[in-house]
C-alpha cells in the first residue's frame, strides 16, 4: 500500500466522533458514513418541523474533523439553554439554514465541510428519509431511534422504513476504494447497525477487499446490550447483516474498573475465538473510554496490513 491509507468509518453518535477525532489527530483524512435515523432532541425537532434529515450526528462528525483551533467549530457545538431555541445547537441550526439556502442537506454538509476545513469527508448513509424500526423479543414493533434506545425489552430484529433505501453513491464509492472499513464503537442497535441496513452499503462492505474492523464497545449499554459480551455483539451484527461483514475485532489490552453503575463488556477470548474473526489486542483505552489517538494509531496499523484470509 502506498501513501495515506483510505479509511472509511460507519456509524453515528459519540463513538463515530471519537474515531474521527483520533484519526484527524493522527494525520489521516477519513470518510465518515453517518446514520440519519436520529429523532430525538434538537435533531428530532428539526426533522419534524422542517422535514430535513436529522443534523446532529453529521454536525458532531464535522466538528470532530475540524481544526482543533477553529473557534467556529467550538461555536458549532454551542447549545442554547433558554427561550425558543432551548435545546438546539448552533451547528444544527446552521445546517438547517444552509439546507434551505443551498437547496439540499448534502449541499449544506458540503458547505459546512469547506467552512470548517475538515480533514476528510462526511457523507449521509442515504438521501432518503429513513426511520429505524425494531421488532422486540416480546413481538411488539417500535418505531424511531429514541423509542428503540429507551425500550427495556431486547431487540429481536431491526429494519429501516422504507426497507430498501438507496445508498448514497459517494458512500458506496468510498467503500469500494477503502483500505480499511471501521464499524463501532457505539450503540449497537442505534448507531453501528443502522447505516448498514441500507442494502447498498452492506453489499459494498461485504464485497470490499479492505480490512474490515469492528471496534468492540467497552461498556454494556442500558436498554440495548445489558448482558452482552464482545462475542454477542458480533453475533448480533452478523445476525442482521450476514457473515463476512467484518473480519477483525479490535479489543483493549487492559481497562480500569468502571465507575459505579457502569458495566464492562466481557472480552472472553474463548467466546471470541468462536466468532471466526481475527482478534487484535491493542492499547486503545484511557480508563473506561476509548482514547481517540491510541485508537486511531491502532486502526492505521490495521489499514496497512493485508486483509486476513477466510478461516
Amino acid at each position: 500500500m502506498r501513501g495515506e491509507p483510505r479509511i472509511v468509518c460507519l456509524g453515528g453518535g459519540t463513538g463515530l466522533s471519537t474515531v474521527l477525532r483520533g484519526l484527524k489527530l493522527a494525520g489521516a483524512h477519513p470518510t465518515a458514513i453517518v446514520t440519519l435515523t436520529d429523532d430525538g432532541g434538537s435533531s428530532g425537532r428539526l426533522r419534524r418541523d422542517l422535514g430535513m434529515p436529522p443534523p446532529g450526528d453529521v454536525r458532531n462528525c464535522l466538528v470532530a474533523l475540524a481544526d482543533d483551533e477553529s473557534v467556529l467549530a467550538e461555536v458549532f457545538q454551542h447549545r442554547f439553554d433558554r427561550g425558543d431555541l432551548e435545546g438546539h445547537s448552533l451547528g444544527n441550526l446552521v445546517l438547517a439554514a444552509l439546507t434551505e439556502v443551498a437547496g439540499s442537506f448534502e449541499a449544506a454538509v458540503a458547505l459546512s465541510s469547506h467552512v470548517l476545513a475538515i480533514s476528510g469527508s462526511v457523507l449521509p448513509a442515504t438521501r432518503e428519509k429513513a426511520v429505524l424500526v425494531a421488532e422486540m423479543e416480546d413481538g411488539r414493533v417500535v418505531a424511531g431511534e429514541t423509542a428503540v434506545a429507551s425500550e427495556r425489552r431486547a431487540v429481536r430484529r431491526l429494519r429501516l422504513q422504507p426497507e430498501q433505501p438507496q445508498a448514497h453513491p459517494e458512500a458506496v464509492a468510498a467503500l469500494r476504494e477503502a483500505d480499511l472499513i471501521v464499524l463501532g464503537p457505539g450503540s449497537l442497535f442505534t448507531s453501528t447497525i443502522p447505516p448498514l441496513l441500507v442494502p447498498g452499503l452492506a453489499d459494498a462492505v461485504r464485497a470490499s477487499g479492505a480490512r474490515r474492523v469492528y471496534v468492540a464497545n467497552l461498556l454494556q449499554e442500558p436498554h440495548e446490550t445489558i448482558g452482552y459480551d464482545a462475542a454477542t455483539h458480533i453475533e448480533r451484527l452478523e445476525q442482521h447483516l450476514g457473515p463476512g461483514i467484518v473480519d477483525t475485532v479490535l479489543v483493549p489490552t487492559t481497562r480500569r474498573v468502571p465507575a459505579p453503575g457502569l458495566i464492562p463488556v466481557d472480552f472472553d477470548r474463548q467466546a471470541l475465538s468462536r466468532t471466526d474473526l481475527e482478534v487484535v489486542v491493542a492499547r486503545i483505552t484511557e480508563g473506561h473510554h476509548h482514547d481517540p489517538l491510541r485508537l486511531a494509531r491502532a486502526l492505521i496499523a490495521q489499514a496497512r496490513r493485508a486483509r486476513p484470509a477466510a478461516r
